[in-house]
């Protein structure tokens, strides 16, 4: 039966009397999968939201916006020349990684065992993810090829029933008695098969091939019709939930709607068992969750697929959850950088009991409210791009400005202090502070290193995020465009009536805040543009072609511009910058009387590099009255904003064996250099503080 055919009896059948006729039935659903496969040829959004019924907010296609000059342009070129084939290297050589050679010996391209933990599939798929994403700005013929070549290794290795995970496909091979799907709830395969989902789309979106979006297919099939027979206890046999995302993306994609239908199951399903645990965020019911708790990695992920579920069916006891978490991370739990997850190992902060059992341990925990320690400080990298990804979902569903600024805040501090500047070492945790004088080692190394063995999660999860930024810029909605993050680029796209808009944005954000913006093609009909004021702004100006405009232009929301634009058009934003002294809510203990420098989005750090030799960072205070001035300097070939000014250098005495003392009163001057956070340790190993004692 064509296509064709049943549009024909779809518009006769106006009496409903064909409904129960097979004929009718085989047309709707061929007419579903026609208009699957005709949303499928329309959007190019990394998160497609452009069909969402209760999103705002809808995304533009990638490669829509190219960096042309200034931070982002400088990352983004780091992370074409040497981030992407850097790790690419690394995971591609057995010797150093197993990700792709586990890969080769699932498709029985090569014997031998799998090697890594059990979410290096995950890790390899992100960094495939990277690739792709990179593709849609260079269109470099060598990155399709490579991409190419991969997909058919990955292809071979999935099983006929659409099954694929290389830890236990190669166990199967090796002892086909041993190896069961979904046998340990450690294992992270639904994990896995969530950055494979979202690989897929983002390949298929980037090149317009179907190869790696069927494999994907193929598993979230399978996904589907395990969830439809599993018991309760096996459905629940999941960990890090970023199959949420995936499998709702898989919807966008394909438009078929049991994906849909999976992934409102995966939300119902959690918590229905007695035996669920915080650390793996199924302790009880997603809907009964009042306080965020637990691993702050799964969290984070977690939030982030509830919040594509809610933009798809509008259910509002997800987005009544959602709210809840948003406000007790940003007003309890996270860090001035953005980062989230603070304790290395806790415990769940709502025990239901005194009785020592119903305490639970958890990793990589968000902790008590105010828990928030400093040279313990966890902060691993995936959570605070769990944190990117969770309120960049947020924002496209409500089109609240206060979801931008949290997401700005992480991306320029918390996530990219997971890598180094020159693109080519990573750090697993991010902590606040840093000391050789601690007498403990730490877990994880403070030192970036090229791989982190065992966790080498982080380093493909900032790489595509680095790549992938660009998607972030801008919005639309039916109203226009919205500018969500400031860099150097040129935009091509279109609004969502189609018609095509282009812009030229110049501006040395984050360094400066004047942002200039060109339009270069406007379309006839009056629309706005939404500005952002960031929340850390005050008496922002906004100038049309030489004129204030006016319109509210207020700390934490977007502003509107509504007229009928032309080309040669000129909007002059000015966004002030003064040196911000931050504090703690008092009941932070660890930064009590101490205060965090803050200049724009940017938070900074002092370094023992920047002092006289033998004083340390710790005796180091920040008058409330201080004189300190933005220099532009570099650090590994790239621009770095400091801060340079006058500190006061508190006595120093010898610690040893000492616990407490009376105070000293013999302070003096010193010249100190703050540098932004996420540039810390790339001089060398470093003793480091991002608080400060106050001055005042």
């Amino acid at each position: 039966m064509q296509s064709g055919d049943c549009h024909a009896i779809a518009r006769n059948d106006t009496t409903g009397t064909m409904m129960k006729n097979l004929t009718k039935i085989k047309c709707v659903v061929a007419l579903l999968a026609l208009a699957g496969t005709q949303a499928m040829a329309q959007s190019k959004a990394l998160v497609n939201t452009s069909q969402s019924k209760y999103a705002k907010l809808g995304s533009l296609d990638m490669g829509n916006v190219a960096w042309t000059k200034g931070f982002w342009a400088d990352r983004f070129q780091v992370c074409r020349d040497t981030m992407i084939p850097n790790l690419w290297k690394v995971y591609t050589d057995p010797n150093v990684s197993h990700a792709f050679k586990n890969f080769e010996i699932a498709a029985g391209l090569d014997t031998g065992s799998h090697s890594g933990p059990p979410f290096h599939d995950g890790d390899f798929y992100k960094l495939f993810e990277a690739v792709a994403s990179m593709y849609t700005v260079t269109k470099d013929p060598k990155l399709d090829a490579l991409m190419d070549k991969t997909i058919a290794v990955i292809a071979k290795a999935q099983r006929a029933d659409g099954y694929i995970h290389t830890p236990t496909i190669i166990a199967q091979h090796n002892d086909p008695k041993n190896a069961k799907a979904f046998a340990d709830r450690l294992n992270f395969e639904t994990y896995n098969l969530g950055h494979l989902m979202t690989a897929g789309c983002v390949h298929y979106r980037a090149t317009g091939k179907k190869t790696l979006l069927n494999v994907a297919i193929k598993a979230t099939d399978y996904l589907y019709n395990f969830y439809q027979k599993a018991s309760p206890e096996l459905a629940r046999n999941a960990i890090c939930p970023s199959h949420y995302m995936g499998v709702v993306e898989m919807y966008r994609t394909t438009r078929d709607p049991k994906y849909l239908e999976l992934s409102k199951n995966l939300i119902d399903i959690r918590g229905l068992m007695k035996d669920g645990t915080d650390d793996n965020q199924d302790r009880i019911p997603f809907r009964q969750q009042t306080k965020v708790m637990g691993h702050a990695v799964r969290a984070n992920y977690l939030f982030a697929g509830a919040a594509d579920v809610y933009a798809e069916t509008g259910d509002q006891s997800l987005k009544d959850v959602l709210d809840l978490m948003w406000n007790d991370v940003v007003t309890r739990k996270m860090y001035v950088t953005g980062g989230c997850g603070a304790l290395y190992d806790g415990v769940s902060p709502d025990g239901t009991s005194y009785q020592p059992t119903d305490v639970q341990k958890v990793h990589q925990a968000y902790g008590r409210d105010y828990q928030l320690p400093n040279f313990t400080s966890h902060n691993e990298t995936c959570a605070n791009i769990g944190n990117v990804l969770w309120n960049w979902r947020m924002l496209q569903t409500t089109g609240k400005a206060q979801y931008a600024d949290v997401m700005e805040l992480a991306l320029y501090n918390s996530v990219l202090s997971g890598i180094s500047l020159n693109g080519k070492n990573f750090l697993y945790t991010n902590p606040m502070s840093y000391s050789d004088d601690l007498p403990f080692n730490q877990r994880w190394s403070k030192d970036r290193v090229p791989y982190i063995k065992l966790s080498n999660c982080c380093p493909p999860n900032v790489v595509r995020t680095i790549a992938e930024v660009s998607d972030y810029a801008y919005s639309v909605s039916d109203k226009g465009l919205y500018f969500n993050l400031y860099g150097g680029n040129a935009l091509n796209t279109k609004l969502k009536d189609g018609s095509a808009l282009k812009l030229n944005e110049v501006t040395e954000y984050p360094w400066d805040g004047k942002v200039s913006i060109t339009l270069q093609q406007a379309p006839k009909s009056t629309y706005s543009m939404f500005l952002r004021i960031p929340g850390w702004c005050k008496n922002a100006t906004l100038l049309v072609n030489g004129k204030a405009v006016e319109t509210a232009l207020t700390s934490g929301e977007y502003a509107e511009v509504n007229r009928q634009w032309k080309a040669g058009d000129k909007i002059e934003l000015n966004l002030p910058m003064p040196v911000q002294l931050l504090e703690s809510n008092p009941l932070v203990e660890e930064t009590r009387n101490q205060v965090a420098v803050k200049r724009g989005p940017v938070v900074y750090c002092l370094e023992s590099a920047d002092l006289p030799k033998g004083q340390k960072v710790f005796n180091v205070a920040i008058p409330v009255k201080n004189d300190l001035k933005p220099e532009l300097i570099k650090i590994e070939n790239s621009p770095i904003m400091s801060l340079t000014g006058k500190a006061d250098l508190l006595g120093e005495a010898s610690w040893k064996n000492t616990l407490y003392r009376e105070i000293g009163t013999n302070n003096s001057k010193v010249n100190v250099r703050l540098i932004p956070y996420y540039a810390w340790g790339n001089r060398g190993h470093v003793d480091m503080a991002t608080w400060l004692p106050v001055d005042r």
